[in-house]
């Protein structure tokens, strides 16, 4: 089946840039185009999307608040966000991480890139950018007046999952999880879902947040 793909800018001709850039893939096509936020949180319940490709700033509602009510529906809750900025130091990202968006990207990645994104979010996986990821998730999540999330802490993880959790909060994928600590791919797969269970996350996005607010990740050394 291919990846339901719902396409949110309140940019005429970047949508249609989207669009036929999505539909060249043979796995995914397009079920809706939205301008607004609260044409994306609509179309997301009319179209039964997979994915949205989210852009944060919107007229009407913005895209952190329409990822919100998108997270928050339980008739969506298959539904996936993947957040796009124009700018890597975006504050409002971390906002889109803590409304429910499976990741992030910046729109100058090449067009591969983005299909590729789609793919890893919609299969279930989170996918942060690792350039930006560290700057923002330092500088926004440790200011003095961000509030920590209800999410537990990482003190009753295991030493090991508390390395994979680490990893996680640097962006590095399975794989990338696996080679820095001796494993197979399925078993850091593994140590990742116990970790979201553990601790009541929901995906990557959300297991990065921890591990910040809890000082595991120290801003300026990732």
């Amino acid at each position: 089946m291919p990846i339901r793909v719902l396409l949110a800018d309140d940019q005429t001709l970047v949508r249609a840039s989207f669009a036929m850039l999505v539909a060249s893939a043979g796995d995914m096509e397009v079920v809706g185009e939205a301008g607004t936020g609260r044409e994306a949180v609509d179309l997301a319940r009319s179209a039964r999307a997979d994915l949205v490709v989210m852009d944060i700033r919107m007229p009407d509602l913005d895209g952190i608040e329409a990822t919100r009510l998108i997270a928050a529906d339980e008739d969506l809750a298959g539904v996936k966000v993947l957040v796009l900025t124009t700018y890597d130091t975006d504050e409002h990202i971390v906002d889109a991480l803590r409304a429910g968006a499976s990741g992030f990207l910046v729109k100058d990645i090449r067009p591969a890139e983005l299909l590729d994104a789609i793919r890893t979010v919609a299969a279930g996986d989170s996918l942060l950018s690792p350039g930006p990821t560290s700057r923002l998730i330092a500088r926004f999540l440790r200011a003095p007046d961000t509030p920590m999330s209800a999410l537990g802490g990482p003190d009753g993880l295991s030493e090991r999952e508390r390395q994979v959790l680490t990893l996680v909060a640097r962006g590095c994928n399975n794989t990338e999880t696996a080679e820095a600590l001796g494993l197979s791919p399925l078993t850091a797969k593994t140590h990742v879902s116990r970790i979201m269970g553990k601790l009541g996350a929901r995906d990557r996005a959300q297991l990065v947040i921890v591990a910040y607010e809890s000082g595991l990740v120290i801003p300026g050394t990732v």
